[in-house]
This record gives C-alpha cells, sequence and structure tokens, in this order.
C-alpha cells in the first residue's frame, strides 16, 4: 500500500493486519481520483469507514486541504499513516460509529466538500449512511459523496437519489468486483 500521487507521492503506508480491513487498490485509488479530477484540490475531505485512512491521506497529497478520518477501530492504524505522510496538522480522526459521528459533526456545523465512503460490503450501511450525510447537512450543496460498494451492490448503491431527493446520481464504475456511485448534493434541495 502507497500513496500514488501528489506531495506524498511513492510514500509506503502501514498495511492493515488480517481481513477485516479491505484497503482499495491502487488501480482503483487511480480511478476514483481521476474521476475527482482538480476537485480535490483545497477541498475539505471526509473519509468515511476509513480503515487504514489510504484515501484520505490520497486527497491530502493531492492538495486537499483538510480531511477528517471516521472509523470505529482502527484509530492507531489512521493515526500512524498520517504521520508517516506528515499530514497531522491538515487531519483530525474520530473513532466512532459513522452515523453518529456525522451527526456530530453536522451539530457543529462542519461542512465537506467531497465524502468518501467505503463500509463494509452487503452490510447495509449504505443507505443509511448516506442519509445521515443527508440529514446532517455536513455536505455542501454541490458537493460530492461517493460510495465504493461491491459490483453487486451498485444496483443499491447506484439507486440512492430515488430514495434522496437532495442528491443526484452523477456516475457509477463499475470495475470487477468493486463499483463507485458519484453523487451530487443537489443545491436547491
Amino acid at each position: 500500500m502507497r500513496v500514488i500521487a501528489g506531495q506524498a507521492k511513492g510514500r509506503k503506508l502501514i498495511a492493515p493486519a488480517g481481513l477485516e480491513i479491505r484497503p482499495t487498490a491502487d488501480r482503483m485509488k487511480e480511478a476514483l481520483f481521476s474521476a475527482i479530477g482538480e476537485g480535490v484540490c483545497g477541498c475539505d475531505f471526509l473519509d468515511l469507514f476509513s480503515g487504514s485512512g489510504a484515501i484520505g491521506i490520497e486527497a491530502l497529497s493531492r492538495g486537499a486541504k483538510s480531511a477528517v478520518f471516521i472509523d470505529r477501530e482502527s484509530l492507531i492504524l489512521i493515526k500512524s499513516n498520517i504521520v508517516l505522510c506528515g499530514f497531522q496538522d491538515r487531519s483530525a480522526v474520530i473513532g466512532a460509529d459513522c452515523e453518529k459521528a456525522v451527526m456530530r459533526l453536522g451539530r457543529e456545523r462542519k461542512e465537506f466538500d467531497i465524502a468518501f465512503l467505503d463500509p463494509p460490503y452487503n452490510k447495509n450501511l449504505v443507505a443509511p449512511t448516506v442519509g445521515a450525510l443527508l440529514d446532517s447537512a455536513v455536505i455542501k450543496p454541490g458537493g460530492l459523496i461517493i460510495v465504493e460498494c461491491a459490483s453487486g451492490e451498485l444496483g443499491e448503491c447506484g439507486g440512492l437519489q430515488q430514495q434522496r431527493r437532495e442528491i443526484g446520481l452523477l456516475k457509477t464504475k463499475k470495475y470487477a468486483s468493486t463499483a463507485f456511485a458519484f453523487y451530487v448534493r443537489l443545491a436547491d434541495a
């Protein structure tokens, strides 16, 4: 596992032990950030179900202004990887259930330009987490919500805009066993 572009390019990250955390592969990270493009520069980035922290760290390396990492279990791993890359001054790590942490961020009036969520596959966590992002108003109007899911979950992930009028589906991308769904928070919702 490594940072693939930007300020910390080539920096090796500490990989998680065991099979509980499923890091996003380098080629998937490249596809994700190619799809985001320059939108990551200067943004406030929210990394939910952070695991190793690799996605938020990649965003920081590519020019994100700040990143908040939320995960219940792998806090030491995330913090260690942030320190390895020297991004402590632009990072915050929250150890909590993602839905509860997002609601707390909303009460604190925090806002983000991009939220990335990569929950454990096939656990029905996508819709409630996206709901919390929208209900708490932590995603700025025009901001992106990007969901990584198993290819078999793409129908559920890609159909969220039918449940929530505040978002619009921009596109989906499928890569073998993994898929991304890209949403925009609508300004007039």
